[in-house]
């Protein structure tokens, strides 16, 4: 009995231990701060930052929740002490729709994500591979210019851009480098397997994207999860059990090909790749099946989704400064002429294309809280405590906004970034779209690729302008909140082809 309350004492105690947390907003019982949270979390910590400090403590239901909006946070959270926040918190989504953290995005610290995160640099995502696939992407910008040119044959007919154009080529380009086929648009291979439609695959991958984003009450307030409040983790299962039967479909198919080329089979796609890595038996962590599965799903949700949005933002953006549409065209015209189209070798002789990427990626991060971490130990910063177990987020939204970093920050100016050496590969603080350290997503170099080629071309091969009766001040630039940062209104646009028209057919 007396042993029975010396440790309850002492636990009592421990868990009473005084923590100088950083400045933050009281929080209320149970929900903890949820109540200042609105519908777009990154603006909601933005305000609460301007009156707490770059960095700020918030309470979610029953956790610590430590927000970095400043260079230097972001700098000492993702490189300075990378090691210590590199850890993800347990998710539903993680859970039930990435095979119970089995992808690289959502798994654990350890010796399966340093292996994963090896394969995908060395293999996936090697320089040599990409350059082996750079034709898949020159063929689907062709067929996106083919498909708007079609769509601009009746004039002053509004275009819906992204729905049904970026991200079908978004789609395209990652189905045929990840899976080996073109599963949409004209000459696609035949509709086959559990998914048979193009919208039944965006509405798949919207899904995914959407509720591996959301504040799930249950993620928050663990004695709630049982009560699935919102109902998201329904839809979690529901979604990842349709995303199993089609990596199911995807690696028989591959292992057929793979059976029928015997000790003739060449590797063609990045799946082909995944399910020979698997095979060997040398490697640290085997990871199987379930392994391939969730990094191909990975693998298609994060590579279709971060283009084709970014170029929407970037031309919504460009609706609205008719001057910078006129920069661009002159670069274009002087770079590449009216002959031919954009290619990859081109990028490097457009710097104000580049600088129209890195203005979007500023003001419009897809991921604007980059995807949280946790504290592995206890952590002093600032002469702040960051206890261990605390959820860690960078506000890269709030930094692309400090008026002590840019001027006028508001303010769409590509020209900023014109003769500036800084870049979006994690190396420079300021701008950091796809994170930083051993946790920055590692598809970076081929995103950036996608977007550049295909939003040169689109600037290249036609004359944009707004639905007939909108005014440029009237363009909305509402946003949708998930793992990605979308437009809420579809952008509308009236384009007219401005290159001789042999080079459309």
């Amino acid at each position: 009995m007396v042993l029975a309350a010396a440790v309850f004492l002492k636990f009592k105690a421990t868990s009473r231990r005084s923590y100088n947390l950083p400045p933050g907003p009281k929080p209320w019982p149970v929900i903890g701060n949820f109540n200042l949270i609105g519908a777009l979390p990154h603006r909601s910590i933005h305000e609460l930052s301007k009156k707490y400090g770059p960095l700020m403590h918030l309470r979610f239901g029953s956790f610590p929740v430590v927000i970095g909006s400043s260079v230097e946070m972001a700098k000492f959270f993702l490189k300075t002490q990378d090691i210590l926040f590199i850890e993800r918190p347990k998710t539903a989504s993680g859970k039930y729709t990435t095979y119970n953290y089995a992808d690289i995005t959502w798994s654990p610290y350890g010796a399966y994500w340093r292996q994963a995160r090896r394969i995908c640099i060395t293999e996936v995502f090697s320089a040599r591979r990409l350059a082996s696939f750079e034709h898949i992407r020159a063929d689907e910008v062709r067929s996106l210019v083919r498909g708007l040119f079609a769509a601009a044959s009746v004039p002053g007919r509004a275009v819906h851009l992204n729905r049904d154009h970026l991200s079908t080529l978004s789609m395209n380009v990652i189905t045929r480098m990840v899976l080996g086929k073109r599963f949409f648009g004209d000459g696609a291979d035949a509709a086959e397997g559990p998914v048979s439609s193009l919208d039944e695959f965006k509405w798949m991958l919207d899904e995914l994207l959407l509720l591996n984003g959301v504040l799930n009450v249950g993620d928050w307030i663990p004695w709630l999860d049982w009560m699935d409040l919102q109902g998201y983790v329904r839809r979690m299962k529901k979604v990842g059990k349709m995303f199993d039967a089609f990596m199911e479909y995807v690696l028989d198919a591959h292992s057929e090909q793979r059976r029928r080329d015997g000790e003739g089979f060449v590797a063609r796609d990045m799946v082909d790749v995944l399910m020979q890595v698997a095979d060997d038996p040398t490697l640290e962590v085997q990871f199987g099946r379930v392994g391939v599965k969730a990094f191909t799903q990975d693998l298609i949700a994060g590579g279709t989704e971060s283009s084709s949005v970014t170029v929407e933002w970037a031309l919504s953006e460009l609706l609205r400064k008719p001057a910078i549409f006129a920069a661009a065209t002159e670069e274009l015209d002087r770079v590449i002429g009216r002959g031919r189209w954009v290619t990859e070798k081109d990028i490097p002789n457009l710097p104000y294309i580049e600088a129209i990427v890195k203005e979007t990626m500023r003001m419009h991060p897809i991921v604007p809280l980059l995807i949280p971490r946790v504290a592995r130990e206890d952590v002093v910063v600032g002469g702040y405590d960051i206890p261990k177990g605390a959820r860690v987020l960078i506000n890269v939204w709030t930094i692309g906004r400090d008026p002590e970093l840019w001027d006028a920050p508001e303010e769409f100016s590509p020209e900023r970034f014109v003769g500036s050496k800084m870049d979006v590969k994690g190396q420079d603080f300021e701008l950091l779209p796809f994170g930083s350290g051993r946790r920055m997503c590692p598809g970076l170099n081929l995103g950036l690729k996608v977007i550049q080629l295909s939003l040169a071309n689109l600037l290249h091969g036609f004359t944009w302008g707004l639905p007939e009766g909108m005014k440029k001040e009237e363009l909305s630039m509402d946003e949708v909140f998930g793992l990605s940062t979308t437009r809420k209104c579809p952008l509308e646009v009236v384009i007219q082809p401005k290159l001789p028209e042999h080079l459309y057919v």
